[in-house]
């Protein structure tokens, strides 16, 4: 029997770890031409906000797992290739042993190909799993592109809108200027024309206030001369009564005189009949009439003298006239001061009558009274004053 040719274990060692090398190098090149996406810029915050529910496994896991599947596979293909291969037993000295090697090497023939089938099976798993994961990422830039247009055009709509309402606020804002400029304006010709027909009301104020100073001024001019001439008519009136007073006056003592002189006649005749009966009593008569005549020059006296300290502390009030007349009753203490005064007769014009009272109240006290006999300070102490423009009785 021939015998077949040995095949050394370590003629396939190597295929397997190259394959798997090229296959983890063009998992390599494949991760690297594939960019994970992204992330898009952040919108404005008045744009339209989306939001998309995406797997919850990531880009970063899905790496992981090829990366750990690739580990594996080339932990697989160094362990495959640091395992020795099994050397043949030593054949006995002096015993056959060629069929034994030949079946021993076709059972290591055998699970070198069960193991390279099992490589092969992983390889093309991780494959698999490769392009799976490269078309998962595929599809999801695509989903985010898409998502990005839509968010891209949303934001544009939303910038269109912004822009559209900015532009219809700034027309706004213009009208609502020109309509407040319209209404400033309007407002200021309101104000001009109130001020020029205040300016004309005022003006016509004006001259009716300076027609009626003029009026007034005539009135009083009017009333001036009246009332000069009323007084004119007074003192006329005044000096008529006068003379009329002094011709009664002269008459009566003329009366007088002649009633004197017949008087005379009758007590000279008297006294030549009962001269000495009555000589005694006529120095009676005489001597009382000397002191009734010396008391009545003394109330005199002192009446003259609180009329001319009256007519001092007189201010006759502007326009009193002459024909005006007061009479003030004047009631005095023990020492002349004054108590009280009033009115007895009024002049019908308060002011007048104000002014009188005023003058005794400024003359009093009159302390001449206790100058006078206790008798006549008595009759004095309360006597009537009689108020004229002309003068004080």
């Amino acid at each position: 029997m021939a015998a077949e040719t040995h095949r050394d274990p370590q003629d396939v060692g190597y295929t397997l770890p190259a394959i798997l090398a090229i296959a983890v190098h063009l998992i390599v090149v494949v991760f690297s031409l594939i960019s994970l996406p992204t992330s898009t810029s952040e919108p404005d915050s008045s744009s339209i906000v989306q939001a998309t529910l995406v797997s919850t496994e990531t880009f970063t896991d899905q790496a992981q797992q090829i990366t750990e599947q690739q580990a594996a596979l080339s932990r697989a293909a160094e362990a495959n290739e640091a395992e020795p291969t099994p050397e043949p037993d030593p054949e006995p000295l002096g015993e056959p042993s060629q069929e034994a090697a030949q079946q021993q090497a076709a059972e290591e023939a055998a699970q070198r190909e069960a193991r390279q089938a099992e490589e092969q099976r992983a390889l093309e798993e991780a494959q698999a799993q490769a392009e799976e994961a490269a078309q998962r990422r595929a599809e999801e830039a695509q989903r985010l592109a898409e998502e990005q247009a839509i968010e891209s055009e949303a934001r544009e709509e939303a910038q269109r809108q912004r822009e559209a309402e900015e532009q219809r606020a700034r027309e706004e804002a213009e009208a609502q200027r020109q309509r407040e400029a319209e209404e400033q304006r309007e407002r200021e010709e309101a104000e001009a024309q109130r001020q020029r027909e205040a300016e004309e009301q005022r003006e016509r104020e004006e001259a009716e206030a300076q027609r009626q100073r003029e009026a007034e001024e005539q009135r009083e001019r009017e009333e001036a001369e009246a009332q000069r001439q009323r007084e004119a008519e007074a003192q006329r009136e005044r000096e008529e009564a006068e003379a009329q007073r002094q011709r009664e006056a002269e008459a009566q003592r003329a009366r007088e005189e002649e009633a004197r002189r017949e008087r005379e006649a009758e007590e000279r005749r008297a006294a030549e009949a009962a001269e000495a009966a009555m000589q005694r009593q006529l120095a009676g008569e005489a001597e009382a009439a000397a002191n009734a005549q010396q008391a009545q020059q003394a109330a005199n006296s002192f009446i003259n003298i609180v009329r001319r300290a009256v007519e001092q502390a007189w201010i006759i009030p502007p326009g009193a006239s002459n024909a005006m007349s007061a009479t003030i009753q004047v009631r005095l203490g023990p020492s002349g001061e004054l108590l009280a005064t009033s009115i007895v007769t009024s002049s019908g014009d308060s002011t007048f009558d104000r002014s009188a009272m005023q003058a005794v109240e400024q003359a009093a006290p009159f302390g001449e009274l206790r100058d006078l006999p206790a008798d006549q300070q008595r009759n004095l102490r309360q006597f009537n004053l009689r108020f004229t423009p002309g003068d004080v009785r």
